[in-house]
């Protein structure tokens, strides 16, 4: 950018230089506010140049401001607004309000000015800088008082600026205009009316701005004028005379009446004090005036017979020392001025809730001092209650209970008796008595729920918290106090006790051991809550733990069954069609829901392009014709996955053969070897087999050597003594069929064949149709074929071994031989 400011200079430079060249000077006027594109004149027709001699010229704007509001287009010779003007922006409130640039031609050089005058348009409203005026004037304030307001601001100039003040209409203040000495205008508000607080405390008015525009714009403000008080008013009582009536002997701060001035003043001027203007010395100790309130009360005893009539003269003043007078009558009535007493003789509280009625709980003495009909009395009652009253003896009256009461509804009655004598009006006196019901135990602990359902998913950890049960006493401190027992009862032949606990005191159940739900899917059993009252009264409820089952079982294959020394084989015939069933793999889950449903996967196959599994019922079928060039020997991987989160999985190996004929499929099942991870296990167990029976036949070495030592040692210490030797045989020692010390002889059955590498222990049994058992390490030996009329047998060499305690290192040599060379 400085590199561009600074070109332009030294371009100016160069053009005054050379000041000699042909220059021209235009003026333009155009309005602010003017869109980008706006016309502001012809340059070329207005300087006399033609438009080839633009282009040719290669003319350009030149101006040192950072804005370029103005573009040329050399195109049509125009000057066009290149960026939106603001002319307050520009200039602010100078005027008029211009700016200047050069139009620069090449070859010959030519310097041409340009001026360009921004004239103004009504685009701003005046405008206040505050929102409100406040004005606080007393009313007393004179007439012709002035009080300056807040100028309005108009960014616009002319016409355009600020013109004149206007005030709503109102009845006190008329308003002013003043000009400075810039020219600039304000306004004044001028007092023409006095104000009065009592009539009309605050004014609201507002100031209006406006401009000279058109159209024209105007801005407003607010003023509020709080009206000052002044004391002009003085009190005012709102009776000349007040007539009141009071019972003879009324009690000292008894109410008589109220006297009341009002000042139309405000705040302290409005403040009224009342006070006795001519009270004697013998009515002061009688009646009392409170100075703020004007509350007349009794200080003293009022006797009928000694004054039936008071005046006083009551005064009321304001701060500023206005006041004005009142009088006041009272007259004194004669009434029954003795009220019945009562007193208690007797009070028992509290009373147990099992009371039968008729119980007495008070004995109570009432009294009257007066006469005649005033003196007589009568007790009641007052409230709806399960009490009465009975009169035994003169002014003597008995409490007792009406009903049976029960605490758990009402715990506490307060009783109140009132005492009415005959006079006219009557008087009265209450008396209560707060009476306490004590509990019995007569309420059952009671559940919150019938029954209390839980879930919990099974493998749960031991002690885990299943649910909280809670009953509730209506009954109060030990009989309220509930224990809650787990009733014992037997499911699935165990102790509910060794599945679940209860905590006594909160109720919560917790799981005592980890729950199966392949063992167990549901727990039923009764909690018992029992108060400590005694007797203890106990309820029941039935709690039922729903034990949710979880993904913990993998599924299991059924069928096809996996043998270790044996092959299943699934035959196929060459002339299968497509979809042809070769076999079914059957799995089953002991979970249950979604954890059960099973889906079956191909995972590994020598031809992935045969065969298919059913996802759903683990059909393997054909997907293609079988062809003379598919391997007789097939091995398919199937996968059995279940549907839990994580899912379990298992898997099963199907052994296929497509073959027409029976030969076929021995003469290639014959070096059908085992799998490397089933030689590995069964290396794993012949090691294993050879390390225990060396062990086994150790162990014999040395209890017959031990035995042996023994028996030469008694037998030596029975030839140096002279005691008889008698010969000792131990049961199972007897001869037996003549020779040797076993009772029985055992055979061992070996499968052989000219290669001893190629041996077996045991032959299976076919459990479907069209499948093949064949011993995979044999040429020629198969136990059965299903639905085949030609059967293929090869006899048993059978080897018998007969031992003896003299040949056990014989038998075991033997025994290793065997199972080595059935094995392999």
């Amino acid at each position: 950018m400085w590199a561009d400011i600074r070109e332009n200079r030294l371009l100016l430079l160069f053009i005054f230089y050379f000041n000699h060249m042909v220059g021209g000077h235009i003026r333009y006027s155009i309005p602010e506010e003017m869109k980008k594109g706006s016309f502001i004149g012809n340059v070329a027709q207005d300087l006399g140049l033609d438009l080839k001699r633009l282009r040719s010229g290669r003319a350009q704007i030149v101006t040192g401001e950072n804005i370029q509001y103005t573009e040329l287009k050399t195109d049509k010779g125009i000057l066009v607004v290149n960026e939106k003007i603001d002319r307050e922006q520009l200039c602010g409130d100078v005027t008029p309000c211009s700016f200047s640039f050069e139009v620069i031609l090449e070859n010959p050089m030519e310097l041409h000015q340009i001026t360009v005058e921004i004239t103004d348009i009504n685009d701003h409203s005046p405008t206040f800088k505050r929102n409100s005026i406040n004005f606080e004037i007393s009313e007393i304030a004179n007439t012709g008082s002035r009080f300056p307001l807040t100028s309005a601001e108009d960014p616009d100039v002319g016409l355009n600026g600020l013109r004149e003040y206007f005030l709503t209409e109102n009845d006190n203040f008329v308003l002013k205009q003043n000009s400075n000495a810039d020219g600039k205008k304000y306004a004044e508000m001028v007092l023409q009316k006095p104000l009065d607080r009592e009539t009309n405390p605050h004014l609201s008015l507002k100031l209006i701005a406006v401009d000279g525009g058109s159209p024209q714009r105007s801005g407003t403000v607010n003023i509020n004028v709080t009206v000052l008080d002044a004391n002009d008013n003085a009190p005012v009582f709102n009776q000349s005379v007040y007539k009141v009536n009071v019972i003879e002997n009324a009690p000292r701060d008894t109410y008589i009446t109220t006297v009341n001035a009002s000042d139309a003043d405000f705040g302290s001027n409005s403040i009224v004090t009342y006070y006795f203007s001519d009270l004697n010395s013998g009515l002061s100790d009688l009646f009392l005036i409170d100075e703020k309130t004007g509350v007349i009360s009794i200080t003293g005893s009022i006797d009928y017979e000694k004054d039936k009539k008071y005046e006083l003269r009551v005064e009321g003043k304001d701060q500023g020392g206005l006041t004005d007078s009142s009088k006041v009558i009272i007259e004194v009535n004669d009434v029954n001025d003795n009220a019945p007493t009562i007193s208690v003789m007797s009070f028992t509280s509290p009373v147990s809730e099992d009371s039968p009625p008729g119980t007495t709980i008070g004995i109570i003495n009432v009294k009257d001092l007066d006469s005649g009909d005033n003196g007589q009395v009568n007790c009641r009652i007052e409230q709806n209650a399960p009490f009465k009253i009975k009169s035994n003896l003169r002014n003597y009256y008995t409490l007792v209970t009406d009903t049976v009461l029960d605490r758990e509804s009402v715990p506490d009655y307060n009783i109140t008796v009132v005492a009415t004598d005959a006079g006219m009006p009557p008087l009265s006196t209450k008396r209560t008595f707060h009476l306490k019901v004590s509990d019995v135990n007569d309420n059952s602990p009671v559940f919150s729920q019938g029954v209390y359902n839980a879930f919990v998913a099974e493998n749960n950890s031991p002690g885990v918290s299943l649910l909280t049960v809670r009953a509730k006493d209506s009954d109060e401190n030990l009989n309220a106090r509930i224990s809650y027992i787990l009733e014992d009862t037997n499911m699935g032949g165990f102790s509910v006790s060794e599945y679940v606990s209860v905590n006594a005191e909160s109720g919560m159940i917790h799981a005592v051991r980890s729950f199966d739900y392949e063992q167990i899917k549901r727990l039923v059993f009764a909690v018992k809550a029992q108060d400590g009252g005694s007797p203890p009264l106990s309820s029941n409820v039935t709690v039922k733990i729903l034990i949710q089952d979880q993904n913990d079982n993998p599924p299991q294959v059924l069928y096809p069954v996996q043998t270790g020394g044996s092959l299943v084989a699934e035959m196929v015939p060459r002339s299968a069609d497509v979809g042809y069933l070769v076999t079914k793999v059957v799995a089953v889950d002991v979970d249950s829901g979604q954890n059960a449903w099973l889906s079956y996967k191909l995972q590994k196959a020598t031809d992935r392009a045969l065969f298919e599994v059913g996802l759903q019922n683990g059909e393997i079928r054909t997907i293609r014709q079988v062809t003379d060039k598919d391997a007789v020997k097939q091995r398919l991987t199937v996968i059995v996955e279940d549907n839990g989160q994580p899912s379990r999985s298992a898997t099963v190996i199907v052994n296929v053969a497509v073959a027409d004929s029976f030969p076929e499929v021995l003469s290639e099942f014959t070096d059908f070897t085992h799998d490397k991870e089933y030689n590995d296990n069964l290396t794993f167990y012949l090691v294993l087999a050879l390390a225990v029976v060396s062990f086994l036949f150790i162990t014999c070495l040395v209890v017959i050597i031990s035995v042996k030592i023994y028996r030469w040692r008694q037998s030596r210490i029975l030839y140096h003594s002279n005691l008889p030797v008698i010969p000792y045989y131990p049961p199972r020692y007897s001869d037996t069929l003549g020779t040797g010390t076993l009772q029985h002889v055992y055979n061992y059955e070996v499968c052989r064949t000219t290669d001893s590498r190629k041996s077996d222990c045991k032959f299976g049994r076919a459990g479907s149709q069209n499948v093949l058992i064949m011993d995979p390490s044999s040429t020629g030996t198969m136990q059965r074929i299903q639905n085949e009329k030609s059967i293929l047998d090869e006899p048993d060499s059978p080897l018998e071994v007969s031992c003896n305690t003299q040949s056990v290192l014989l038998m075991q040599t033997l025994f290793l031989s065997t199972i080595v060379n059935c094995n392999k």
